[in-house]
């Protein structure tokens, strides 16, 4: 044993002096992951750590690989020495270029959120950072991704052929016929045109109705009124036309539209539906100097289409915004509903008329037809 020892102790302490070095490396990442997670709640409060525990893990299973390289070194006959330190210098790049990779797009994201936090709370329009963040996120795992494989010799041809004018005009031409740089270029049109903006109310179809919560570099995201997630892509939304509650002037004219029969008081029913209008807390006064000069009433009402069994009355109620309007509809439908029902007013529903002809198929039957 001694003389195993005295063979080789160069050997044996090179093994322990790796083995301390990897568990010394592995107590300081522990200790700096600790560090930076208490920084990261102490300034980033109630934002996500997962970043840094990837960081914990990649630099732990580097330096366990990195020490398995350094190991390996002492087994001449099994290992070239060149060899492995070029496996020694790729993973040592590839940990570090992941670190650096995920610490960047971390600390622009956690940038770009305090910017939209501060946005927000100034009760200023964050579309614009909002779409940035995902652009710089984005952009800075790409271009950690292409170092990574240019890292890689089998992709090293293939990376400076796309790096030279012919490479980058065919990808270039290569890429504009798909439907992701569509919607990219689609929402950098959003972004700088600002047909709506998030927080805006948009009415694309009538299904698709509700708050715009986000624009990512491929699709735009509505919440509608019944808190369900729309997704679109940017190349379609930038197609339609699209109804933006929330451009300009944020008031809206409601209009309230009843059929009621043809026997009916129609003067009566234009003063009742003018009533419960008025008498609504959320209608809103668009009268100008002149109308209020002229005592022209706050709620319009008129005849407007003569139908096969009724007789359509609207009334242009208006309200501060969308979604008084609705709730102004909805509140002012039932209460002259039940106006119409006290007053006797009827609301026409659908007559048939069946028409028996028994009576015809008996007398044939008597004449012997």
């Amino acid at each position: 044993m001694i003389e195993f020892f005295q063979k080789y102790q160069g050997d044996l302490m090179y093994v322990a002096l790796v083995v301390v070095s990897v568990v010394l490396l592995r107590y300081l990442t522990n200790l700096l992951h600790k560090w930076l997670i208490k920084k990261e709640q102490k300034r980033f409060s109630g934002e996500i750590t997962k970043p840094v525990y990837f960081i914990k893990r990649i630099l732990n299973a580097l330096w366990l690989v990195l020490g398995v390289l350094s190991l390996l070194n002492i087994f001449p006959d099994l290992t070239h020495s060149e060899s492995l330190i070029t496996d020694f210098r790729f993973i040592f790049y590839l940990g570090f270029l992941s670190v650096c990779t995920i610490v960047g797009a971390t600390s622009v994201n956690l940038w770009f959120k305090q910017s939209i936090t501060k946005k927000i709370n100034k009760h200023e329009d964050p579309t614009s950072l909002k779409f940035l963040r995902y652009v710089a996120v984005y952009g800075i795992y790409f271009f950690g991704l292409f170092f990574g494989l240019l890292a890689i010799p089998s992709f090293q041809n293939v990376a400076q052929t796309a790096l030279g004018g012919a490479g980058v005009i065919a990808i270039i031409a290569g890429i504009a016929s798909q439907e992701a740089l569509s919607n990219l270029v689609g929402g950098v049109f959003i972004i700088s045109f600002k047909p709506f903006k998030i927080g805006d109310i948009i009415k694309v179809t009538d299904n698709m109705v509700g708050t715009v919560t986000d624009i990512t570099l491929r699709h735009t995201v509505i919440r509608n009124f019944e808190n369900k997630m729309i997704v679109i892509p940017n190349s379609i939304i930038n197609k339609e036309r699209l109804i933006n509650y929330d451009l300009g002037e944020k008031k809206c004219c409601e209009h309230i539209e009843i059929g009621i029969s043809y026997d009916s008081n129609v003067k009566l029913a234009k003063s009742i539906m003018q009533q419960e209008c008025e008498n609504h807390p959320l209608i809103f006064d668009n009268r100008s100097e002149i109308d209020l000069a002229n005592d022209l009433p706050k709620v319009r009402v008129a005849l407007t289409t003569l139908n096969d069994s009724s007789v359509t009355i609207r009334a242009w109620a208006w309200a501060a915004n969308f979604t008084n309007a609705f709730q102004l509809r909805i509140d002012v439908l039932e209460s002259i509903k039940e106006r119409f029902d006290n007053e006797g007013i009827e609301i026409p529903f659908p007559y048939r008329t069946i028409v028996m002809k028994k009576e015809k198929s008996d007398e044939k039957v008597k004449t012997g037809k």
